[in-house]
């Protein structure tokens, strides 16, 4: 199959993200507006304290209109490298420092309508040494036991994509957590 960018323009550009209109050929010849959220990309952590506690944060997500129970996860400055973005974060968003940071997935967050990649880290070895959270942000730390995630999960009481896309890829790395 073959689509072809015909003409792009961006719409609109705020301090995350921009908006662009792309006009695209399709396959059959005709022609459609897409409309694409442009988003540098962003991390998000899988906290682990030994031997299976899992660090969160709790905070209200004004798209949702609700407090969501999420992962820790950041957004990538311009040209900045995940492994440093992700190391910044986890001190920003719970107060604790990796002593390990191992990438363990990648994936599109919503391919549909944006380009937002995530990368996945699970971090370990866990000390504290805070930083300045973002002004903008207010955020609960929460910790769980591992087998008591999933119950959350279950229950519909985590419903983040990248919280749950997180989960998986700690389930398929780790699967000694869950036996």
């Amino acid at each position: 199959m073959s689509f072809e960018l015909l003409h792009s323009a961006t719409k609109y550009r705020g301090k995350v993200f921009e908006v662009r209109s792309d006009q695209i050929r399709l396959p059959d010849g005709s022609t459609t507006e897409m409309d694409i959220v442009v988003h540098n990309g962003a991390v998000t952590l899988i906290p682990l304290d030994p031997p299976d506690v899992l660090w969160f944060v709790r905070q209200y997500r004004h798209a949702a209109g609700q407090e969501l129970l999420e992962l820790p996860a950041g957004t990538l400055e311009a040209g900045e490298q995940p492994e440093t973005c992700a190391a910044r974060e986890i001190r920003e968003e719970i107060g604790m420092a990796a002593g390990i940071l191992e990438k363990i997935g990648e994936f599109f967050l919503a391919p549909g309508y944006s380009t937002e990649y995530m990368y996945a880290y699970l971090a370990t070895e866990l000390k504290p040494d805070p930083l300045k959270a973002d002004a903008n942000e207010f955020l609960r730390v929460e910790k769980y036991p591992v087998r008591h995630v999933f119950r959350l999960v279950e229950t519909g009481q985590i419903r983040d994509s990248k919280t749950l896309t997180g989960l998986y890829l700690l389930r398929q790395y780790q699967p000694n957590l869950f036996e």
